[in-house]
Formats: structure tokens, C-alpha cells, sequence
């Protein structure tokens, strides 16, 4: 027996996991717990324990000894544990110390492998050698950017010969007098996954979305273990799958499974940026609301896009090819060609970092783009809810999160890389120091926390569709109408039946608000044609 604020129950607590990978100066450990009755779990908590008290984690799946659950959704539950017997007392530091090892204690831990805590983000500084870059970069003399800074020739000549140190103000000061800096490279999410094991899809579109329900088409699915999906507009964009009601063919009672996955994909993610700012709210606002709901993130996309070209993908590949470059995974595999554009992975599930060139591969699909690379970081279950965790509670921007990991996780050099260097206990520190850096990778690591957090929000649009009829279609249509049927055509279009993916998609295309927003803010149409800066907007809305 169990009781849940203070209300006994029939449940048995399961096991489910551990929700983040760190434990707490107060040796407090946060943990998911499953409520089971008849063979189903019929409810999840995250609660806090005493980590001495659980003296080592369970197996998932397994019954756990816990008494009693108190507490709520915005304080947070905790639970109390039944007194384990003395050897699990005695064994419980023993047992403490494996977790450390293997959990990383401390801010970031997690994602730079390392046993010592700090409150510090994992940044590298300008150097002498990023410099000469950036000045070649923006086509100018020593003279020229003295001038445009209001400094002496001799001191740019001192710190690009690496007599004086580059301090933050004069970076500062530099992308304030060259503001295509700034631009050169965003930092914007891509995919977005989240969880909420009480709602349905029609309450997450309602409560968390905020959207429209009429501009979602509803139509089965097995996917997942799925039964139905709610598509924005008809396509897989902006969905959400669930389980849809069932009734009994006797009782004639409808059965509702809770428990649904919201999806925003690339583009969904895009889409969706146009409801946040019908809604005057940021990315920030939007994850600490769907927190309130219980909703898990279980991937998130961070995308790097080099606007600039500042990397060069032949020159990645070929340091790949010529290990010269280190990386705190093993795993790694290069795809594609000259021609098509290269794509190299780094890792595997749950986090991966991929390069690639997205100006051929959007070129390669008929599209054009002002992206010239792109590197992202595709994060999976604790590692996208911790990096989450870090941002929503740690008062640290995404940007600098986000290049602390890539500057944690992955080095590209210009020279070779011996392996006696890659069995040193500091290997990292060991080949930063001794082994030149690739120029333009060095660069984008220490310029990318100087940059934005852009949203860039897009109305729904019928571009694949007329492009596909611009490229295919239109030949046959001009034969049609020299030869005398066109009446014919008009007629076929004015007298055809869409179908319901069609139905929406034209609702949702003509529709300027697709929220339920519009009904009490007055809202500027025009804004969606813009850019925002996420992190300077934050909590002031759009």
C-alpha cells in the first residue's frame, strides 16, 4: 500500500529510470517512478529520494520500496523510502561512489565526461590565429580594421602576432563595428519531441500548442504503439500521436487512453515559431509551460548554421579521412560525395553531432537557402532533457550551452594527431596544446557563443506542391492548351474533389492566425517575415 498526499492506494511503485544524470550535494537523487494496478502503469511521478535511504538504483521494471509520495506538479513530489536493512546502510557510500562514476556529478558533467564539478561553461577564447581569419574573411587590411575600431595599426599587429591577448570587450567591440559577424552564424532548434503521459492529442493541441483543432486532419496510425495522429494541415510537420477512444461494444462506454508524443520536425519547427509569436511567447516560455503538463522531452535538434562558409565540408572530410580530429566518441561514419554534398556523423543515439552541407542538400531538393553548412547536435532522452534542465533552470543561454557541447565533444586539427597522444589521461588538453587546430573550426567554436538564438517563423505553404507541378506538370499543361483543351483543364480543376489532407491543407495555408490567440491579442501578419533573436526577447515576448 501507498499513499499519494496522504490518500492511501491500491498501486504497486515500479521502477522506471532515472530522469536526470547527476545527483544533488544533498546526496538526493531524482528518479521515475511507475504507479502499476492490474499489469498496467497507470501513472508516472518524478519524484526526489533520499539516495542513501534507495542505497542503489533498482533494476527498471522492479518493484521499488517506496511508502508514501507528497508534493505537486510545480513544487515537485518527494518520496519516502521503507528503512533498508544494514547492509545496504553499510554499502550505500560504496555504492555512491560507483554512481558518481558513472553519472558525472555536476553542471554539464554529463556531456564533458568529467568526475569534478564546476560552475563554469567550457568555452575556448579568441585566439591570434581566429583573428587573421575573421579580418580575411571580411576582406580587410590591418589598417582598415584599426581604423574601423579606433585603435592603432601596432595593436592589431600585436594581437595578431599574439603579443597581446584578445580580451572579451575587443570581440565585443569587433561585432559591434561589423555586424555581418553577428549574422555569420544562428543557432536554431530543428526537432523537437516531447511527451506528456496524461493528455491526449486534442488536449495537447488545446492547452499546450494553443493551435486550432480544425486545421489538424485525424487519421489512424500504428506507429509506435499508436493508434491515431493529429496532423497540422494534413502533413507530417506539426503531429501528435495518441491512443484513439475505444467503445465498448456492450456498455457502449467510451474508453480514453491518455498518455501522446508530440512531433515538430524541421519544418514544424518553423511553423510552430509563427504560433509562438501570435502567442507572444519564446521557445523558453513554451518548454517551462509544457513542463507544467508533464511533458518530457525526448529529443531535441540543435542546428549550427554557417552562413558564412566558414567551414569547408571537402576539408572535414579529409581531416576525418586523415584522423586528424579527436572526438569523445568512437563511433563515426562520412556519407555522400563532391558533387551532392558530404555528411559526417559523429556518435550514435542518444547524441549524435552531424556536419553537412546544406546549401546541396537543399539545392539537391529544388531549394534554395542562405545556409552554407550545418552542424547540429541531435539529442535524445536524458541528454535532451538535461541540456533542457540546464537551460530553463540555470540562467545560461542556449547559444553558449549549446557550443560548450561541441567544443566539449569534437576537435578538428590542421596537423597529426599521434596516437601516444590519444592514450594520455588529458587527451583533450594534451592535443589542444601541442597539435595546431584546424582554423575555421577553432574559430566557429570561439566565435559560436558571441552569437544568436534565432526564431524564424513561417506560415504553412503550398511550395512543394507548386513546385513539384512547376517542374512536372506545367510542359504537359502548355501541350494541352496549344492543342485547344485547356477549357477542358480549367474545368477538371474547378469540378475536382480534394481530399482531407488537401481539405487542410488549404485551410491552413489561407488562414493568417493559426492559433487560438487572435481572439484576444492584436497581432501583426507581417512579423513572421522576420528573424528574431530568441535569447534577447526572452520573457518580453515577440
Amino acid at each position: 500500500m501507498i499513499t499519494i498526499n496522504n490518500e492511501p492506494t491500491a498501486y504497486t511503485p515500479i521502477f522506471l529510470g532515472t530522469t536526470q544524470h547527476s545527483l544533488r550535494l544533498s546526496l538526493e537523487i531524482l528518479i521515475m517512478v511507475g504507479m502499476k494496478l492490474n499489469d498496467e502503469i497507470v501513472e508516472t511521478y518524478n519524484v526526489t529520494v533520499s539516495a542513501i535511504e534507495l542505497g542503489q538504483l533498482p533494476n527498471i521494471g522492479s518493484e521499488i520500496a517506496i511508502d508514501e509520495i507528497t508534493g505537486s506538479e510545480l513544487s515537485g513530489f518527494k518520496a519516502k523510502i521503507r528503512q533498508s536493512d544494514a547492509q545496504i546502510q553499510n554499502t550505500a557510500s560504496t555504492e555512491l561512489e560507483k554512481l558518481v562514476d558513472l553519472k558525472n556529478v555536476g553542471r554539464y558533467q554529463l556531456l564533458k565526461g568529467k568526475n569534478i564539478m564546476t560552475q563554469d561553461l567550457n568555452a575556448p577564447e579568441l585566439t591570434n590565429d581566429n583573428l587573421i581569419l575573421m579580418r580575411q574573411l571580411l576582406g580587410i587590411t590591418q589598417q582598415e580594421l584599426a581604423t574601423a575600431l579606433d585603435i592603432s595599426r601596432k595593436t592589431v599587429t600585436r594581437f595578431e602576432n599574439g603579443e597581446q591577448k584578445i580580451s572579451d570587450k575587443f570581440v565585443n567591440k569587433l561585432i559591434s563595428v561589423y555586424p555581418q559577424l553577428s549574422e555569420a552564424i544562428e543557432v536554431q532548434f530543428d526537432w523537437v519531441s516531447l511527451t506528456f503521459p496524461d493528455l491526449t492529442s486534442k488536449q495537447v493541441i488545446a492547452d499546450v500548442l494553443r493551435l486550432q483543432e480544425n486545421l489538424f486532419l485525424e487519421r489512424p496510425t500504428s506507429q509506435n504503439f499508436y493508434t491515431r495522429e493529429m496532423a497540422f494541415a494534413g502533413e507530417k510537420n506539426i503531429y501528435i500521436q495518441d491512443f484513439a477512444p475505444v467503445k465498448d461494444p456492450e456498455t457502449q462506454a467510451v474508453d480514453q487512453k491518455f498518455g501522446t508524443t508530440l512531433y515538430l520536425t524541421g519544418k514544424g519547427t518553423r511553423l510552430f515559431e509563427k504560433a509562438l509569436l501570435e502567442q507572444s511567447m519564446n521557445w523558453h516560455d513554451f518548454f517551462a509551460k509544457a513542463r507544467l503538463y508533464r511533458g518530457h522531452l525526448t529529443r531535441l535538434d540543435i542546428a549550427i548554421n554557417d552562413k558564412w562558409g566558414l567551414l569547408d565540408m571537402n576539408e572535414l572530410v579529409k581531416a576525418v579521412q586523415e584522423k586528424r580530429f579527436w572526438s569523445k566518441s568512437k563511433s563515426y561514419a562520412v556519407h555522400g560525395n563532391v558533387d551532392d554534398g558530404w555528411t559526417v556523423d559523429f556518435g550514435k543515439s542518444p547524441f549524435v553531432i552531424r556536419a553537412y552541407d546544406k546549401h546541396k542538400e537543399q539545392a539537391n531538393k529544388g531549394y534554395d537557402t542562405d545556409v552554407k553548412n550545418r552542424v547540429e547536435l541531435e539529442l535524445h532522452q536524458d541528454k535532451a532533457a538535461y541540456v533542457l534542465d540546464e537551460w530553463l533552470n540555470n540562467d545560461e543561454k542556449l547559444v553558449n550551452i549549446t557550443f560548450d557541447i561541441l567544443y566539449t565533444y569534437l576537435w578538428f586539427t590542421n596537423g597529426k594527431i599521434e596516437d601516444q597522444q590519444l592514450k594520455s589521461d588529458t587527451v583533450r588538453d594534451e592535443i589542444e596544446t601541442t597539435v595546431e587546430p584546424m582554423p575555421a573550426w577553432s574559430l566557429l567554436t570561439a566565435l559560436g557563443q558571441k552569437m544568436k538564438f534565432v526564431r524564424e517563423p513561417k506560415k504553412q505553404s503550398v511550395e512543394r506542391i507548386e513546385k513539384w507541378v512547376l517542374q512536372s506538370v506545367v510542359p504537359s499543361l502548355a501541350v494541352l492548351k496549344k492543342t485547344g483543351h485547356w477549357h477542358e483543364i480549367i474545368e477538371a480543376i474547378n469540378t475536382a474533389e480534394l481530399s482531407a489532407e488537401h481539405e487542410k491543407l488549404v485551410m491552413a495555408t489561407t488562414k493568417n492566425a493559426i492559433t487560438q490567440a487572435s481572439k484576444q491579442l492584436n497581432i501583426n501578419f507581417e512579423k513572421p517575415t522576420k528573424k528574431y533573436n530568441e535569447d534577447d526577447e526572452q520573457g518580453k515576448g515577440a
